[in-house]
């Protein structure tokens, strides 16, 4: 977007070459499924400011958390996944940064530094999922194309800023405004590739808890979580979480490039539960929008060897798009009978809801566990995957293979 481009020329102190993660060791044994390639390059690495993750990609960067982060209620900043499209991430400085807002259905263009953020809006904070929304694809079958993720391409955190309709209301949206676009400050090597750009459909844009987010778990927001302001879209995958954002533009049509038109699809109807973007959807195909009800345990992984007849606690969480988790239900076989586990504090309902089970395991052998979270809106996690050539959506029961000893 050209008003992207004017933009990036008046900013001072951009550093566009991302640094490479300083190798840390072999990673830890992924869930099975994930390809062999993907095991094999999945080494873990720090880069400037992180623990060692997952590395899936050096440029753009592309790293997951290790399991044990995922077993406490907010995921530490320094172990947040990290996800790009694109490789020359800016590192911008925030007393020159400014956020431009106007476009077509703007009555009257504006633009706001980081402390006239702060100090002319209402402070709010939001505890949020977001996790990509290729999340488990590698563990996809059959396996489709993109980053192999294993489980990690997520984080729960405390977003705070301020409410994005506020800010729009500064500019005022005209009547009949459909959508809300929003550039980040990341740019691709090559002139020729898309710039990523996103859209909201205007009722979701104004929704009171999307928000320009400057802070993240209480401290103001890392390098490489899109400093020094982010767009926060609870309830919807991080696709629609813009980094580094630079623009918007509220828009009389919908938004037609590349990364909405093209990129993020899923077959219409496939996913009946997920909120509706009408102005972006066409005949065979919409946007993935709201994430799905899933699980995960995270203290304990498949193949771990346990003791017989001594007592165990197995631990998770559970997430959804926002209707929040109404219950998780632990089984020894598809058939049941499926047992509540016990939740634990509600943080609000696009927060992800911890849980723990307790059982004596039986006699030496094999031992299988399933769990599955169903939200309160009826939805339940899936015994079958739903295709599609994206592989978006991996919610799956998931299953606990103990060997007892």
């Amino acid at each position: 977007m050209t008003q992207r481009r004017q933009f990036l020329g008046s900013l001072a102190g951009i550093a566009l070459a991302a640094p490479l993660g300083r190798l840390a060791g072999a990673a830890p044994a992924p869930p099975p499924g994930l390809p062999s390639g993907a095991v094999e390059s999945g080494i873990l690495a720090a880069l400037p400011g992180k623990k060692p993750l997952i590395k899936r990609s050096f440029r753009a960067p592309n790293y997951e958390t290790p399991l044990q982060y995922f077993d406490q209620l907010y995921t530490p900043n320094d172990a947040f996944f990290v996800r790009y499209h694109l490789s020359g991430i800016p590192r911008v400085d925030a007393r020159s940064w400014r956020l431009r807002v106007g476009g077509a259905a703007a009555v009257a263009p504006r633009e706001f530094s980081l402390e006239e953020l702060r100090r002319g809006f209402e402070q709010v904070e939001v505890a949020a999922v977001a996790q990509c929304s290729g999340n488990r694809r590698g563990l996809y079958t059959p396996h489709v194309p993109g980053i192999q993720w294993s489980i990690g391409a997520m984080g729960n955190a405390r977003w705070r800023g301020v409410r994005l309709r506020d800010v729009l209301a500064r500019a005022g949206v005209r009547p009949g405004a459909v959508e809300v676009a929003f550039d980040g400050a990341d740019t691709g090597v090559l002139a020729a590739t898309p710039d990523l750009v996103k859209s909201l459909p205007v009722d979701k844009a104004l929704d009171e808890h999307t928000l320009v987010a400057f802070e993240m778990n209480g401290e103001p927001l890392p390098h490489w979580h899109g400093a020094p302001a982010r767009l926060v879209v609870p309830g919807w995958t991080a696709t629609y979480w813009v980094k580094h954002l630079a623009s918007i533009s509220i828009l009389p049509a919908a938004f037609d490039g590349y990364w909405m038109k093209s990129a993020y699809r899923l077959p219409r109807a496939a996913f009946p539960g997920a909120a509706a973007f009408a102005s972006q959807a066409s005949e065979s195909t919409t946007p993935i929008t709201s994430m799905v009800v899933n699980s995960l345990v995270t203290n304990m992984v498949s193949g771990q060897r346990v003791a017989a007849g001594v007592p165990l606690e197995v631990r998770g969480i559970a997430w959804d798009g926002g209707h929040g988790i109404r219950r998780v239900e632990v089984a020894h076989s598809m058939d049941g009978p499926w047992t509540a586990a016990r939740l634990g504090a509600d943080t609000g309902r696009f927060s992800w809801r911890q849980w723990q089970y307790s059982f004596r395991p039986g006699a030496q052998g094999s031992q299988r566990l399933l769990f599955r979270a169903t939200n309160h809106a009826g939805e339940t996690q899936r015994s079958q995957l739903v295709p599609n050539p994206a592989g978006y959506h991996h919610n799956l029961i998931q299953a606990l293979d103990l060997v007892v000893g």
